[in-house]
This record gives C-alpha cells, sequence and structure tokens, in this order.
C-alpha cells in the first residue's frame, strides 16, 4: 500500500444558520449568538467553569467527534481578547480542563483499543489574534477548545492519496520555518529548555504513521506510562513546558524578524535558555535575517507571516499503540488532522450523516455520563438529547 497523506470524506448535515447581513460569516461565527447555537442545539455539557462540551456539527469524523471550549462569549465579549490556548486560563480552570481532556482520552482508548482499527488523537489549536478577523481561513471561533476525534483505519485505508504538495497538510518537512532553516537549534532549545520526567523525546521516524507517513519533521515526545501517565498531574505540567517552549521560541525568532537584534520579548518562560541557545545561534540568527528581507522585499510575502504564537498541540497514538505528544507552528487553513497527514472532505449529505448519527451519539452521551459522574459539569438538553 502506498504510504502518503489521505484524503477522507465526511458527510454532514448542513446547518441552517442564517448570518445577518452585512456581516461576514467568520464574524458572525466569533458572536455570542451563534456561541447560542452551539449550546442550544449541540451542547452536551457545562460546568460552573464555562467548560462546554460540544457534538461537532461539521466534524472531522462521524466515528467520533466532540470538543470542549472554554466559552468566555458571554464574559469577554471582544473576540480578539478571549482566552486562546492554556497558558491564559487560571489554575481552577486549568485542573477541570486537564481531567475532562483526560477522562475523554481515556474514552477514545478504551472504546478503539486496536491502533490498527482506529487513529486517536486530542489536541488544541492556537486561535490567537494573528490575521484581521475578515482574512480568509481565520479560525472560526476565537476561544481556546480542544477536538477529540477518531478515524476508522480502514476508511483512511480506502481513501485516496491527498496531495502531499498542500501547504496546508503539515508545517513540518518542506513547509516549515523552523525545520528549515534551523531544525538542529530547535530540537536543542527543546531539548535543554525542559526537564521532562514523563515525556521522552522521539528521533527519526519513531513518531510516524505508517500509512501517511506523518506527522513529518516535527518534535516528538512519548507519553511513558501511556493513557494512566494522563491521570498524573505532573504529565499537564509537562504538556505545558511543550506549549511554552514553543512560544519562547516562536516568540524570539519573530521578534528577530520583526527588528534586526531586537531584545529578548517580555514574559518569557526561559530566559536563559533562549539567551544562550537562540539569541547567541548564528543559524537563528541567519533564518531571521533570512525572512526579514523576504518580508522587505515581498508585501504578499510579509502579509502572511503570523507574528504572534500560532500553534497546534497533539496527542494522538501511533501504530505501536504509544501516546504521543507533538507541536507545530500553524497556518492558514491547517486544521488538526492535518498534522497527521489527514485532510478532511466534508460533503453536505444528510442521509449519510443520519446513518452513522445514532452511534456517534451514543458514545457522546456516554462519555457525557463519565464526565457528570466526575463532577465535572451537568448535562444539556437539547431537541436531540435529554440532560440526564
Amino acid at each position: 500500500m502506498q504510504i502518503g497523506p489521505r484524503e477522507i470524506i465526511t458527510p454532514f448535515r448542513p446547518i441552517p444558520l442564517d448570518v445577518p447581513e452585512g456581516m461576514k460569516p467568520n464574524e458572525f461565527f466569533n458572536s455570542t449568538e451563534n456561541l447560542n447555537d452551539l449550546v442550544n442545539n449541540n451542547g452536551l455539557l457545562l460546568n460552573p467553569e464555562n467548560l462546554l462540551m460540544y457534538r461537532k456539527a461539521l466534524g472531522h469524523s462521524n466515528a467520533f467527534d466532540a470538543s470542549i471550549i472554554y466559552n468566555t462569549s458571554q464574559s469577554i465579549l471582544n473576540p480578539l481578547g478571549r482566552p486562546v490556548r492554556r497558558t491564559q486560563i487560571d489554575a481552577g480552570v486549568k485542573s477541570v480542563w486537564n481531567r475532562m481532556n483526560q477522562i475523554m482520552i481515556e474514552y477514545m482508548i478504551e472504546q478503539y483499543p486496536d491502533p490498527a482499527e482506529a487513529l486517536v488523537l486530542a489536541g488544541e489549536a492556537s486561535l490567537d489574534a494573528t490575521w484581521p478577523l475578515t482574512s480568509p481561513g481565520v479560525p472560526s471561533i476565537r476561544m481556546l477548545h480542544n477536538h477529540f476525534i477518531v478515524f476508522p483505519m480502514q476508511d483512511l485505508r480506502e481513501a485516496k492519496l491527498a496531495d502531499s504538495d498542500n501547504p496546508n497538510l503539515t508545517d513540518g518537512g518542506q513547509h516549515s520555518l523552523f525545520q528549515a532553516y534551523m531544525r538542529s537549534v530547535y530540537r536543542d532549545f527543546f531539548d535543554q529548555a525542559l526537564h521532562l520526567e514523563i515525556l521522552k523525546p522521539l528521533h527519526g521516524d519513531e513518531s510516524n504513521l505508517s500509512l501517511t507517513g506523518y506527522p513529518q519533521g516535527l518534535p516528538c515526545w512519548e507519553v511513558q506510562g501511556g493513557v494512566d501517565a494522563l491521570k498524573d498531574v505532573r504529565f499537564w505540567a509537562e504538556y505545558d513546558l511543550v506549549l511554552q517552549g514553543f512560544i519562547d521560541f516562536y516568540r524570539a525568532f519573530f521578534s528577530q524578524v520583526s527588528t534586526r537584534n531586537a531584545a529578548m520579548p517580555r514574559d518569557i518562560y526561559f530566559p536563559k535558555e533562549v539567551e544562550s541557545i537562540l539569541l547567541f545561534n548564528n543559524d537563528f540568527m541567519k533564518a531571521a535575517k533570512k525572512v526579514r528581507d523576504h518580508c522587505v522585499r515581498d508585501a504578499k510575502y510579509a502579509n502572511s507571516i503570523r507574528w504572534q504564537p500560532a500553534f497546534k498541540q497533539l496527542i494522538y497514538r501511533n501504530d505501536e499503540g504509544k501516546l504521543i505528544v507533538t507541536i507545530s507552528q500553524n497556518s492558514v487553513g491547517n486544521a488538526i488532522t492535518e498534522l497527521l497527514g489527514v485532510v478532511v472532505k466534508r460533503v453536505p449529505d444528510a442521509d449519510a450523516y443520519e446513518q452513522a448519527e445514532p452511534a456517534l451519539l451514543e458514545k457522546l452521551l456516554d462519555v457525557r455520563s463519565r464526565l457528570i459522574e466526575a463532577d465535572l459539569g451537568e448535562g444539556i438538553a437539547t431537541k436531540y438529547w435529554d440532560a440526564s
């Protein structure tokens, strides 16, 4: 069987949402009105911390697909002022958030125990205000949220090969600025800045899925202890360290791109390592100059730069059944699944969706009951399901 990214077809039931005249769709999607629709028609569970679990109406997979969003739409009306990554939420919310993530991932692994039969993944993407709100490809909901997705491997095996030159596939390999120009300093920074006990760095192709060959060239860590390690608060602290390290690298690099010989950005998590490993590294500074010079010459290229930290952080299960953590810079149109070489093509087909819906809802309501039992929220009633 040929190795390469796959394009999978996912049917959905069209959503009858009327966008007010004069608004662009992605402007409306950030509004409180749209979030109310999400709660009332697709909401599964809500807790006092405003963490909302919901069914993905425009999903990636009809086997298992749900999200948990930190719904600050009522308390923070400015879409650009809402928390968009886990480093921006307080300790109490984060503790509940981590426990919800742990239960969701544990449930997926339990329901799909064989890695040869199902690709299991969970992760979040940065939704920072890194483009104008109306630009094409801007994420539709600017609030922190996680995806929980399962793809049947048989569907992926039977799916057609996707275009491997699609720049949306991943930011690793030929598409990653970090990987293309400064791969060694990128890895050295992670290795020296992060002090990890549960997460074990992987090198080479150890982390790749054999079917797609992805993720390509990205830093990856094995979760030692597997799914049980996710019950350890130390795992989530290390998961945060990976994100903090990425943010430091990103901010340090694009500060140098923006301004030659710029001072270290404020609020750096690892200042000693940023100074000694990054800002005193000739390859790092050479790459920044290359990008800066390109920005000066090419207005379109300069406009495409995401000056603020933009990322996707993912936990997935590989062919050997190991849980892997990876992180990548984000790009326009990049979906969380594309990090693993899975391109989702959504097609409107209410009949096909309704055939898959009962089994999907059974699993979503089942895992919801576990969250309720763990005192992580109360059920939401919609016209499709009740609150218990």
